[in-house]
């Protein structure tokens, strides 16, 4: 539903805090989760969600937008028109065949979603196709790389490891294009193993941009506000989205088709 309709915001704040409200939260349910009277009751729902609603406001049958009542289903039907099994979740795994789905194992996959497995140089080809013919792509992936950089705006791999660069190497670091680590496919599965590459953010890539050098990058939007060198977005190389992607989402028309293909 559209924000006016439901901001959550019933605490006098004016923008979301939810710390004690997850404090809140988490503590109820433990608690039902160690009850000592073995079978729960059906009261422990409504409970939750009237805290839930304590603190966000009740969620609203009905709203007005632009003068015609909806319900939160018609909105999102009529207006928002995402059809979600038009979408498609990829990745790239060499521990799974290709053009197959597998489960994504991480640990903020609560839902138990697959992805469709593709060789990485497809995903890479997935996203400039999708951005080139008009759509956009949401991204999870690592941040907590020294080399992803939000105040700068960038996000790179270089050469070296920070361990291994001098003093002088970390402060220019984001100083103008470097040359990048070459990302293989095993490199990346490596990392992903080892627990270099973490499931961290997700953020949504909107374009394509050049440095002067004329090497690519991806730009993206990301969702914490705008102070930073690019008001609110960022620039990440072919070689940190190679390295650090965990999975993309995208509508299923934005995939070339030789690779449509191939996933059937």
């Amino acid at each position: 539903m559209p924000y006016e309709a439901y901001t959550g915001l019933n605490y006098g704040t004016t923008k979301n805090k939810f710390g004690e409200m997850q404090a809140a939260l988490e503590g109820f349910l433990k608690g039902i989760v160690e009850n000592k009277n073995g079978k729960l009751t059906k009261n422990w729902l409504p409970a939750f969600t009237a805290a839930l609603d304590a603190y966000l406001g009740k969620v609203p049958e009905t709203f007005k937008y632009k003068g015609k009542e909806y319900t939160p289903r018609s909105f999102a039907d009529e207006v928002v028109g995402i059809k979600s099994d038009e979408y498609l979740e990829i990745g790239s795994f060499l521990y799974t065949p290709f053009y197959e789905s597998t489960f994504l194992m991480v640990p903020d996959n609560w839902s138990l979603q697959s992805v469709m497995n593709v060789p990485l140089d497809e995903l890479e080809n997935i996203v400039d196709h999708a951005l080139e013919n008009g759509q956009t792509v949401a991204w999870a992936t690592d941040v907590s790389e020294k080399y992803f950089s939000w105040k700068n705006g960038v996000a790179i791999v270089p050469e070296k490891e920070l361990e291994d660069m001098s003093a002088e190497e970390v402060k220019l670091m984001f100083d103008g294009p470097k040359a990048e680590r070459e990302i293989t496919p095993q490199y990346r599965e490596d990392a992903f193993d080892n627990y270099t590459t973490t499931d961290d953010h997700g953020m949504h890539i909107v374009g394509l941009a050049k440095d002067q050098s004329g090497k690519e990058y991806y730009m993206v939007k990301n969702s914490w506000g705008d102070a930073n060198d690019y008001k609110g977005y960022l620039y990440v190389s072919k070689a940190f989205f190679r390295y650090k992607t965990i999975a993309i989402l995208l509508h299923q028309s934005g995939i070339p088709d030789g690779i449509r293909r191939k996933m059937n």
